[in-house]
């Protein structure tokens, strides 16, 4: 695959995708399970003020008003129940040297899962979404800083072996937001109203050790629901809970780890619609206007991307909502807050792969033995 990948443009393409109805699971509920206010007020602060600490429980069982023991029975059947997928510590990708990007590629229409299983096989794959576009497959994909095959040898390998007609690269140029937190207990109202604009964030990596790459392994994936869930991690490494605890909370100065939250299962949260809204915002204006659609609160990533000649769109924003409808009222407070119009969005019809990362294992140096 030599520089960015071929395109191939249609006459009338994107007339064509603006008039179409695209197919999208956005039934009222969905698969939503009931949730009371507490649980909805829970959810919101697992996501967003879960802290470093050795009793995170209790800290969010102070902003609760509950008990902790109540807050980790209730935290307990949310994960049971399929609301919560996990709570995790959420690593930053760039800051530790991967190499990441959004890839949209154009597969059989009839059997796109045969492509899809290709895909998702690869280690570094964490999400990959069948979407209502002639590029019909989209999905995100990291390779290791030391990958002998590099991103672009990766893709060369799975365009081959899923049998892609092409694949458009869209790495990211700015980054201007990447928080997925889920507005459980606010309406419609409440997801396309603002925050505080942010400054885009930084995208080169950090420097990073052995001890770093050593903690990392040992607590990524699914934390326990336990007074003291940093401790076991600590015990694996000899280091005191209290220590282990100051290492990660200068990860965190340091950007290798962007927080610990609850990442939810959105439809059983009650979110069954995402639309990834696209839209042309001129060069000139994307250091100003990125901001301010990232300080919506419906939208969860906002990316300034590469624009081909048949993809005029240089900014993507993702959201999500309990409905369609309530998807194209975060997007339209978009237009309106920054007089932007012409966009597009593209709505995912079939999941095919969602989970978070995980970092210096050898299943990558596994996939690329087998594949390179």
């Amino acid at each position: 695959m030599a520089g960015r990948t071929e395109l191939t443009a249609q006459s009338g393409q994107l007339a064509r995708e603006s008039a179409s109805t695209p197919k999208v699971r956005s039934r009222s509920d969905g698969a939503a399970i009931a949730l009371d206010e507490t649980d909805r007020k829970l959810l919101n602060l697992l996501q967003g003020s879960f802290p470093i600490a050795p009793r995170p429980y209790q800290h969010v069982a102070s902003l609760a008003c509950l008990t902790e023991a109540e807050v980790m029975q209730r935290t307990q059947r949310l994960l049971d129940k399929r609301i919560i997928r996990q709570v995790t510590p959420i690593f930053d990708t760039r800051a530790l040297g991967y190499s990441s990007m959004l890839v949209a590629a154009k597969v059989d229409p009839e059997y796109p899962h045969r492509a899809a299983n290709v895909i998702n096989a690869h280690p570094g794959v964490s999400h990959n979404y069948l979407r209502n576009h002639d590029f019909n497959l989209w999905f995100t994909i990291a390779t290791e800083p030391d990958s002998r095959l590099g991103l672009e040898g990766t893709l060369e390998v799975l365009a081959r072996e899923a049998g892609a007609d092409s694949m458009r690269e869209l790495p990211t140029l700015k980054l201007f937001k990447i928080r997925m937190d889920l507005e459980m207990e606010g309406d419609t109202g409440a997801l396309a109203s603002t925050a505080e604009a942010s400054e885009p964030a930084e995208l080169e990596p950090q420097p990073y050790d052995e001890r770093d790459v050593a903690v990392i392994r040992a607590l990524q994936g699914d934390l326990a629901v336990v007074a003291a869930p940093y401790a076991p991690a600590a015990r694996e490494l000899g280091m005191t809970e209290g220590g282990f605890l100051d290492h990660l909370a200068g990860m965190q100065e340091r950007g290798l780890l962007r927080r610990v939250a609850a990442i939810l299962y959105h439809r059983r949260a009650g979110f069954s619609a995402n639309g990834m809204g696209v839209w042309r915002v001129p060069e000139e204006q994307v250091a100003h206007t990125g901001p301010r659609m990232a300080a919506v609160r419906g939208i969860s990533h906002c990316y300034q991307r590469p624009t081909y000649p048949d993809w005029p769109y240089s900014v993507f924003t993702m959201a999500h909502g309990r409905s369609k409808q309530e998807c194209d009222a975060v997007l339209d407070a978009i237009a309106e807050l920054t007089g932007i119009s012409e966009r597009a969005t593209l709505y995912s019809s079939t999941e095919f792969k969602k989970i978070r990362l995980l970092y210096f294992t050898e299943e990558y140096k596994d996939w690329e033995r087998q594949h390179a």
